[in-house]
């Protein structure tokens, strides 16, 4: 592209923002920024300062930029299971918003890898995250509902030890030590949130159609692991937020077999920025927490 010429690049992915270079005479150093994809669809970017001699104007979708420790503090965000439809989503949203300094992706593809059943793995990769700076959001989006041997009950009669133990595992165990190696790394003082991905069924309040034991069972104790490090980290950090979001019904590979006819689904992409919304708005006060999609409490 000849300087000061009328040339322009133009960029454009399908259903995405276009971004547009266009020619400008010689100014001040700017940020130029680069984009990488991986393949857990999984989006960074890398901003370096240089000289030049042309200006970069952009032509793209406004997104709102995540409020969570705006400012000097707001350094690093976390997902724990980027590899999912939400946790891929996750990521994306909020590095698109630009509102933090690093984000953090972690699966048991990224480097370094977790693994919900190896403490020491999610230890690790906490230790790493926080080497990079103050972790002001972290999310937990990992989840289990059924595999090649495990299904939903639909009666006392399919309770099975085996599918018990494994739902537990890794819907409030793992769960519990994210939070065990999260919760003493959030910052003392300012907005910090770290939230965990439960659902609805997990209610006790709320189950009028019975079934699903195991999913069911497990994401209570998740609800009460939430609420009882919420209260051990109001006396450390009582600006921090720790929380459980029912991210409603979304069009993964865990709902998939699952959703009813009629029933709302929301698509990974904006199941994400509904999550993201709902924290940007909460306080303090909502420490220890169970809130929907929409931001409405759930009854425990």
């Amino acid at each position: 592209m000849a300087l000061g010429g009328e040339s322009r690049i133009a960029a454009r992915c399908a259903n995405r923002p276009r971004v547009v270079l266009s020619n400008v005479p010689a100014g001040p150093a700017i940020y130029r920024v680069g984009f990488w994809a991986d393949a857990e669809a999984s989006v960074g970017f890398i901003w370096s300062k240089e000289s030049v001699t042309e200006r970069c104007h952009s032509d793209v979708a406004t997104v709102a930029k995540p409020e969570v420790g705006s400012g000097p503090a707001a350094r690093v965000a976390v997902i724990f299971g980027a590899s999912g439809g939400i946790g891929g989503a996750l990521v994306e949203a909020i590095q698109t918003a630009e509102s933090f300094e690093h984000v953090v992706a972690f699966s048991r593809s990224s480097s370094p890898s977790i693994d919900l059943l190896d403490e020491t793995s999610l230890e690790r990769a906490t230790a790493y995250a926080a080497t990079l700076g103050e972790l002001r959001l972290v999310i937990d989006a990992t989840g289990f509902l059924h595999d090649d041997r495990h299904r939903p009950e639909k009666t006392w009669r399919q309770l099975d030890a085996d599918s018990l133990a494994r739902s537990f595992a890794l819907n409030a165990i793992g769960p519990a030590l994210i939070m065990k190696h999260v919760l003493p790394r959030l910052p003392q003082s300012g907005k910090a949130v770290f939230a965990t991905l439960s659902a609805r069924v997990g209610s006790i309040g709320d189950n009028r159609l019975g079934g699903w034991y195991s999913y069911r069972a497990s994401k209570a104790a998740l609800n009460q692991l939430v609420r009882t490090a919420a209260v051990e980290l109001a006396r450390r950090s009582p600006d921090a937020i720790c929380i459980a979001l029912h991210p409603g019904t979304v069009a993964t590979a865990l709902s998939a077999p699952f959703a009813a006819e009629g029933l709302k689904v929301h698509s990974p992409a904006t199941a994400a920025q509904h999550l993201l919304a709902v924290i940007d708005r909460l306080s303090a006060d909502a420490n220890g927490c169970f809130f929907d999609w929409r931001g409405q409490p759930v009854p425990w």
